[in-house]
């Protein structure tokens, strides 16, 4: 083992006992509050056009980066599984969007399935929320994506597009969702689509012009649709909590206002405030300076683009799923420039955490309160709507009585109450997601649906799990009445997914009958037909 690996593993040790010395005893918000949302408090499930609906190359689509990026070689995908059918929701939207009407909720993500469900709906909840996606391989090619300004004015002409023919109905639209993944994971490490590596420039480059387009399209939708159409229009951010290690420590609070800065900040804070935060400035800058360049590696705003940019959301999208405990780091990175290092930070994780389906996820529901009580103090408590919030499915089996998503749903939207209960302005939730999905680069690995999906089988099935039925019950009740109806709530919601569980245990044999169906049977008459006629003909033949 190498010294430098031998000293980042002591490191590391070190910082796990000091976690455990830390934090025993600190209160983590274990009591559960009863009570109710506001009045008028919007509930939803989401889904993901990409993922979900399949037809890649239907019905006049051209291909879309993630198309390219799934087709373009083996090791990009786990399984090199690509979305080319997935959930085949395009040819089953009517079947999808009634799911996505028992659970009060009708949301949307991109043009194509945004007409569909127009035109197969006629009309929509004013909650939906329309995703501004942007994504053609013909751009990416012809222009290299976000990493030319020229894109900019492009999303505001297909924004202008979606306004004009959707706007009539949908009310909130979300210009980009996670741009912080899309563009690290795009243009740095390479795991999403486009699947460039251009490390330490690439992600900068491409947020800069993330949020230049963001604000024409707001002001396109401010100067021309807004007073005919009511709307609203926002961005999507996701982040995890930061929590210090050690609450006492100096070094390890500005850590984790970093961490913190360095995730949300770096979108909101060009939005709400107009530039970006401080300490990405001054971190990159003086790492840039180190690495001998002449410039900052993070781009930087003109005045008039500061003000441009200033003030263009009516409301934040906020999407948010675990936490992380965060220290200063103390040692040197041979890494090279990357988002990763100019943070100067470790992140860990408390081994007593409940873990879910995916490695990174852990279920820490006191985070999602002090995230939302973060954004309402540090960005002049805006209207909230989180876009984004669940758990992955357990252990790769096809259980559908998942109560750890149930717990997961229980502690997370309890502690969205209490951050309300605080101050902040949560207009809305929309739990992640409505059905087993394409998960990018993990494949069809994990599962995040309410509704499991038989990917193994042509028709795409798919069968309800414990979880659609309490999360039903939270919205029926608008919140958490009280300790004996909630329990009720846990209870039901087990009995009903054993008897699905009884369905699905049933699904190869359903298939064989339905090959025999589909198959077999049509086969079997034919040859019937055929034999009947040969007899027939022989028989008229003797006759004669």
């Amino acid at each position: 083992m190498k010294p430098v690996q031998v000293v980042t593993l002591w490191w590391m040790l070190l910082l796990v006992s000091r976690l455990g010395a830390a934090r025993k005893g600190s209160p983590e918000e274990a009591s559960f509050y009863y009570g109710t949302f506001p009045r008028g408090f919007s509930w939803g499930v989401g889904s993901s056009a990409y993922q979900t609906e399949g037809a890649w190359d239907q019905d006049g689509k051209g291909p879309s980066i993630w198309d390219a990026f799934t087709h373009s070689g083996k090791g990009k995908v786990l399984g090199d599984e690509t979305a080319d059918v997935a959930c085949d929701s395009y040819y089953k939207v009517q079947v999808s969007g009634g799911l996505s009407y028992s659970l009060c909720c009708l949301p949307l993500v991109c043009m194509r399935t945004v007409a569909q469900l127009i035109s197969t709906f006629k009309s929509l909840p004013l909650s939906s929320l329309g995703y501004l996606l942007l994504c053609s391989q013909l751009l990416q090619v012809k222009y290299g994506g976000w990493q030319n300004v020229s894109m900019t004015s492009y999303f505001r002409d297909y924004a202008d597009l979606c306004f004009e023919a959707f706007g009539d109905r949908v009310k909130h639209w979300i210009t980009f969702g996670d741009p912080r993944a899309m563009a690290e994971k795009g243009y740095e490490t390479g795991h999403h689509a486009p699947g460039l590596k251009l490390r330490g420039t690439g992600l900068y480059k491409a947020a800069h012009h993330i949020i230049k387009a963001h604000a024409q399209a707001w002001h396109s939708y401010n100067r021309t649709w807004r007073s005919k159409q009511q709307g609203l229009v926002g961005i999507s951010l996701n982040c995890d909590w930061g929590e210090p290690v050690d609450i006492r420590n100096p070094k390890d609070i500005e850590a984790a206002e970093r961490y913190l800065q360095f995730c949300l900040g770096w979108f909101a804070n060009p939005i709400y405030a107009g530039d970006y935060p401080e300490v990405m400035k001054d971190h990159i800058g003086r790492k840039s300076k180190e690495q001998g360049l002449d410039m900052s590696r993070l781009p930087v705003f003109s005045l008039q683009e500061k003000s441009y940019i200033k003030g263009t959301s009516d409301f934040l999208g906020l999407g948010h799923f675990t936490t992380r405990y965060i220290t200063e780091r103390n040692y040197p990175s041979r890494q090279g420039p990357s988002y990763q290092n100019d943070r100067d930070l470790i992140e860990l994780v408390d081994p007593n955490w409940p873990d879910l389906g995916s490695k990174w996820l852990y279920s820490v529901p006191w985070g999602f309160r002090r995230l939302l009580n973060f954004a309402k103090t540090q960005y002049g408590n805006p209207p909230i709507y989180v876009t984004e919030n669940g758990a992955s499915q357990k252990l790769h089996c096809t259980q559908l009585c998942d109560e750890w998503r149930i717990q997961y749903l229980k502690g997370y939207i309890n502690e969205m109450l209490k951050a309300i209960k605080d101050g902040a302005n949560v207009k809305g939730y929309t739990s992640w997601s409505l059905l087993d999905k394409f998960e990018w680069e993990k494949g069809y690995s994990e599962r995040y649906g309410f509704y499991y999906v038989e990917f193994n089988d042509r028709n795409k099935p798919r069968y309800p799990k414990a979880s659609v039925q309490y999360y039903k019950k939270i919205i029926a009740a608008n919140g958490f009445p009280n300790p004996r109806e909630v329990e009720s709530w846990h209870l039901k919601a087990l009995e009903t997914c054993s008897i699905n569980n009884q369905m699905l245990a049933l699904e190869p044999l359903l298939s064989h009958m339905q090959m025999v169906t589909e198959i077999v049977v049509p086969t079997v008459c034919t040859l019937c037909v055929l034999i009947a006629a040969v007899l027939l003909t022989l028989l008229l033949r003797r006759q004669s």
